[in-house]
């Protein structure tokens, strides 16, 4: 597999299906309609023109990358592969807390169709839930992964670490707590544990840590028994503040590449493009602007 650990990686994560067609289309308990489904596939197109543009402008390509999903943007998925930007796709159902394939057994044949730089899972993973449930998630992503390594598509693996109702208990019910002094360490055993299992990604996602401390322990078990994975930092759909928060500790640690931020760049501009407050096109300028400014951050905090 590429030595992902050396390259830094700065995405702009869109594969969002289940949030964003309640929260921002307040579609609920239903599929969208297809004049919906246009509506949605517009709004992630809009997204795309942001990051094309941010590069025009002054994103390096060779650090960009896209995240996006073939339900609504298989179009730009096939546009990302004819320019040659790196891109990513997601391999799982969306809005499950129990990983499955988008696709069941098919799912070789969507990966090969598109052809991405990189395939990518999302997988909420906690040491301490059923062991019944860990025990078939990890299966599954035993079986994505060989098929992965067989076919020299490198893995990106994000995972997300909820806490469990008892852990949750323990600290008066603050997410905050659970944040800074739970999560960092069930993270590194998480990751451990799914290494274990024969699960081999190429780059670890993984919600931001408060402490350089914290954030080298994960690098530590990513990169254990010589593995060469690189590590992002994703955004949550957080605040701002918060996300470059967690990019100013990633971008001091080695073998911590970069990020996949999403919500935090692209949902104001679209709420407003959705208010008819924003054309498209200023949109799109909106999204590149908050892009280019994560990417400047990074690059500023890598070179302390």
């Amino acid at each position: 597999m590429t030595n992902w650990s050396k390259t830094d990686l700065l995405i702009l994560a869109f594969d969002h299906r289940a949030s964003f067609i309640e929260k921002l289309f307040g579609i609920k308990g239903r599929p969208p309609t297809a004049e919906e489904k246009k509506s949605i596939q517009e709004a992630k197109q809009i997204i795309f023109e942001g990051f094309k543009l941010a590069l025009q402008k002054k994103v390096p390509k060779e650090i960009a990358g896209l995240l996006v999903d073939e339900e609504f943007g298989s179009d730009i998925l096939r546009e990302a592969k004819q320019e040659g930007f790196q891109f990513a796709m997601p391999a799982e159902k969306s809005g499950q807390d129990e990983f499955d394939f988008e696709y069941g057994d098919q799912f070789t044949k969507h990966i090969e169709e598109f052809s991405p730089t990189f395939l990518k899972v999302l997988v909420r993973y906690n040491p301490e839930s059923e062991a019944t449930l860990n025990e078939r998630q990890l299966q599954r992503l035993k079986k994505l992964s060989d098929y992965l390594i067989e076919s020299k598509r490198p893995f990106l693996f994000e995972l997300i670490v909820p806490a469990t109702p008892t852990q949750l208990d323990k600290l008066g019910g603050s997410k905050e707590k659970y944040d800074t002094t739970m999560r960092p360490q069930l993270m590194v055993e998480s990751i451990k544990q799914i290494q274990n299992s024969g699960v081999e990604p190429a780059i670890w996602k993984l919600e931001g840590v408060e402490k350089p401390e914290s954030a080298k322990a994960v690098v530590a078990q990513a990169q254990s028994n010589g593995r060469q994975a690189g590590v992002i930092t994703l955004g949550r759909g957080e605040s701002k503040e918060k996300v470059q928060e967690w990019l100013k500790v990633g971008a001091t640690i080695p073998g911590i590449i970069g990020f996949a931020v999403g919500r935090t760049i692209f949902w104001d501009p679209l709420v407003e493009f959705r208010a008819n407050r924003l054309d498209k096109s200023q949109a799109a300028e909106k999204i590149a602007q908050n892009y280019i400014e994560f990417v400047d951050l990074w690059q500023n905090e890598r070179k302390k």
